[in-house]
């Protein structure tokens, strides 16, 4: 399982507006192969600061299968006018420390 990891910066005076987008676009990742579960977390210390945590069966479903796909604009549209600047998305794999 690949844990996809993204710090989102809002506009300032549009986090509303980017909650009600991103509860629309929910069902568009959900909808994808390989994704597993989501979820957007708001930061206490800067009110238009998120955190969005993905996990997806395979590194390629998101970066090949979700990023390449017509759905993926459909994501766009909705979500990418409210980020300044652009998120950095970094991509994780749980160290198994019992081995």
């Amino acid at each position: 399982m690949i844990l996809e990891a993204a710090v989102l910066h809002i506009k300032q005076g549009q986090t509303r507006e980017f909650e009600a987008s991103f509860k629309e676009a929910s069902s568009i990742i959900a909808s994808m192969k390989g994704y597993i579960r989501h979820e957007l977390q708001s930061c206490i210390e800067n009110d238009h600061q998120y955190i969005l945590l993905v996990h997806w069966e395979t590194l390629e479903d998101h970066t090949v299968g979700f990023r390449e796909s017509q759905p993926y604009q459909e994501w766009k549209a909705l979500l990418h006018h409210y980020y300044d600047p652009f998120p950095v998305v970094q991509h994780y794999e749980q160290v198994l420390l019992d081995r």
